[in-house]
């Protein structure tokens, strides 16, 4: 089974939304029902993972994402990426992201944890 890559989902839940689309259905599509995401040494439940994502996905207006290193094998899965996010309040953002996780059985992801620091914008890895 094809799994999903956290790219796609950070595009599809993020820098590029299909205003056509809830949230709830891109969660769907890139998270299982029981998925957990672990963040700043905080665990968040699926549903505190969507609250998270709608803040998020409210105050970002423009954003790119750029993977570095990207891996997976059987259900595990690591990868690394930049990410540069401009704010309704015209600030900008960079920061260079590494996740390590699990899929569920049908490729989802089933659990993510991450970690990153801030970049200068221009820094890509």
């Amino acid at each position: 089974m094809p799994h999903v890559r956290i790219s796609e989902a950070l595009r599809a839940l993020v820098f590029e939304p299909d205003p056509n689309e809830e949230l709830r259905q891109v969660l769907d599509r890139y998270y299982a029902p029981d998925y957990t995401h672990r963040s700043d040494g905080k665990t968040l439940s699926r549903e505190e993972f969507e609250r998270m994502v709608a803040r998020v996905r409210s105050q970002v207006t423009d954003g790119t994402v750029s993977v570095l290193d990207e891996l997976s094998g059987g259900s595990t899965y690591a990868e690394r990426h930049v990410f540069h996010i401009t704010l309704e309040n015209g600030s900008t953002q960079s920061r260079e992201i590494a996740i390590f996780g699990t899929f569920a059985e049908d490729g989802r992801f089933q659990h993510l944890s991450e970690t990153g620091f801030d970049i200068d914008a221009d820094e890509t890895h």
